[in-house]
């Protein structure tokens, strides 16, 4: 045995090696981390299940989010933010730590779990009377359940980690986990030629995008020489660009922050990078198209509200004006093509492109005071709403070619009374309009953030978009309420907005029925001879109705919803 200083180096490194490792804080972690072993446990029980019994798939999926939205509650109880994976020599947590649980995490997870568990009971039941028919609810058939849950599952964890991300790596890798399975999603279905379309767009839109992203991410850690958000915001703020790296520095970090959110503007479908929404939407199976609309939307505004109001708030007259600008063009260009669809799906697409330019508005201002909160409570408000309207849709879809197209709920009210009212109750909040009035709370804090943050003109620019939307919302439920054409057999023409221009389609009789399912992948009428609702996707309309109605009653609930979190930001 060698003796003297050579031997106790080795010991006092492990020494310090040891000292140096973090314990983790596992109940930080535990939501997304519950909702990533469920996805793991749904893929491997639906490898080893004889194939009449993987009907298990949506339930496990459930009970996994249901046990993340559960360890919310002490996360929420508990008192200040609890930071993991943090910078060796920072100070106390969450200062530079690579993952943070404050009230904004909490919120987007509530969004993130409490989306994906509504988009469960969507593809859960059974829509056709035949025994030998898989248990997929609205999705229809030709889409595998156990391998669909593991996906949207796989991205919700992506969704939740995200809300927690403080440093870039984590987020730019939190955010393809998001996207990644969604791309399969869309293209899941076997033998949908439109929807392996639809997953291709998505696909390469989104490379795209994180290319772009991933740019300006490095320009970034270029000039500040660092990846956690905190310390760029610090680097940023003191000016240390020119005193470290000269002048030029400081317009290098000016690049990136630009690069950044154009990135981002992918992943929100602000506009002019919002070409793959109307056909990935309509392509997609419609409890899908629910999510992107919801969850995966949510993701990507959680990531822009980090970078600008942690990373760069010293850039906000670089920011401001940029998302200012894609505000008003998303909110315009939305609301003026969903004007001209017949195509209920796609004009929900539409919509939820306006809808992501109403949610830029506060950022639009470059201000910092209740930017976050106005965002925060109108994307929970829209969550609700949008996922219910989808839902109401999702149901009609599931039919026998009913529920396509606007012109497939005329008179819905006389056939199917509740189904009507919710939906009319949906459309109306999208709208602002009562009894809906949790939507019309939402805009009008868009509007005292716009007015507070000295952009007159883009709440100015908003209203006139508020009024534009009316008509197509109306419209529609409108036509919930009049009475039903007769059924003569005749043709009927129905007319569908597409981004190049109207594709007319022309639906006759039984062929008509056929057609639109077997191209949503339900069961074509008359295959089965009975058609059913899945009760579990019943169950998500009630319940996305409720939390309507409450929130129309309580809207201070989602307004406020930061500040009644005990854990701060």
């Amino acid at each position: 045995m060698v003796s003297g200083v050579g031997s106790e180096l080795p010991v006092r490194d492990l020494v310090a090696a040891v000292s140096s490792v973090q314990p983790v804080d596992w109940l930080a972690i535990g939501p997304p981390l519950a909702v990533a072993v469920t996805a793991l446990v749904v893929l491997v029980v639906d490898a080893f299940l004889p194939v009449r019994q993987r009907g298990l798939a949506p339930w496990l999926s459930l009970l996994g989010l249901v046990v993340a939205l559960g360890l919310l509650v002490p996360l929420a109880a508990a008192s200040g933010p609890r930071g993991v994976f943090c910078a060796g020599g920072a100070p106390e947590p969450p200062a530079a730590c690579s993952y943070v649980v404050d009230s904004l995490t909490l919120v987007f997870q509530l969004i993130a779990a409490g989306g994906a568990a509504l988009v469960v009971l969507l593809s859960a039941g059974r829509a056709d009377a035949r025994a030998d028919r898989p248990r997929t609810g609205t999705l229809g058939a030709g889409v595998p359940p156990g391998e669909y849950h593991f996906l949207l599952l796989a991205s919700v964890t992506g969704a939740m980690a995200l809300a927690g991300a403080r440093d870039l790596i984590t987020l730019v890798v939190a955010l393809e986990v998001v996207s990644l399975p969604a791309f399969a999603l869309v293209g899941l279905r076997r033998g949908d030629g439109r929807g392996a379309e639809a997953a291709l767009k998505f696909f390469l839109v989104s490379v795209v995008s994180v290319a772009v992203m991933l740019f300006g991410v490095s320009f970034v850690y270029g000039a500040t020489g660092t990846v956690y958000l905190d310390r760029i915001a610090a680097v940023l703020r003191s000016g240390g660009l020119a005193t470290l790296t000269g002048d030029g520095m400081a317009a290098v970090a000016g690049v990136g922050v630009v690069l950044t959110l154009v990135g981002l503007a992918f992943k929100v479908a602000a506009v002019p990078f919002h070409f793959w929404v109307p056909d990935t939407y309509v392509g997609a199976p419609v409890p899908v198209a629910a999510y992107l609309s919801v969850v995966s939307k949510a993701a990507g505004f959680v990531g822009l509200l980090l970078v600008v109001s942690i990373a760069f708030p010293s850039y906000a007259d670089v920011w401001g004006p940029v998302l200012g600008v894609l505000a008003a063009l998303t909110m315009t260009v939305g609301n003026l093509v969903a004007l001209r669809q017949r195509n209920a799906v796609r004009l929900l697409a539409w919509s939820s492109v306006a809808q992501a330019g109403y949610l830029l508005v506060p950022l639009g201002t470059g201000g910092e005071n209740g930017v976050l909160a106005a965002t925060v409570a109108y994307l929970l408000i829209y969550a609700v709403i949008n996922l219910g309207a989808f839902s109401v849709v999702a149901l009609g879809v599931a039919g026998p070619g009913r529920g396509r197209f606007l012109d497939d709920y005329r008179g819905l009210f006389w056939r199917q009374p509740l189904r009507a009212v919710a939906l009319g109750f949906f459309l109306l909040a999208l709208a602002g309009l009562p009894p809906g009035v949790l939507g019309l709370f939402g805009k009008v804090v868009l509007f005292r953030a716009a007015i507070d943050g000295g952009a007159g003109w883009l709440a100015v620019v908003m209203a006139v978009n508020v009024v534009i939307a009316l008509a197509y919302y109306l419209y529609w439920t409108a036509l919930l309420f009049v009475p039903a054409r007769s059924e003569d057999g005749a043709a009927a023409v129905a007319d569908i907005g597409t981004g190049a221009g109207r594709v007319t389609e022309v639906r006759a009789g039984a062929v008509a029925g056929s057609v639109a399912s077997s191209g949503n992948g339900g069961t074509p009428a008359g295959a089965s001879g009975v058609t059913l609702d899945p009760w579990p996707a019943r169950l998500a309309v009630v319940v996305l109705a409720v939390l309507a109605i409450v929130l129309s009653v309580a809207p201070n609930l989602a307004i406020d919803v930061l500040r009644h979190l005990p854990t701060s930001l």
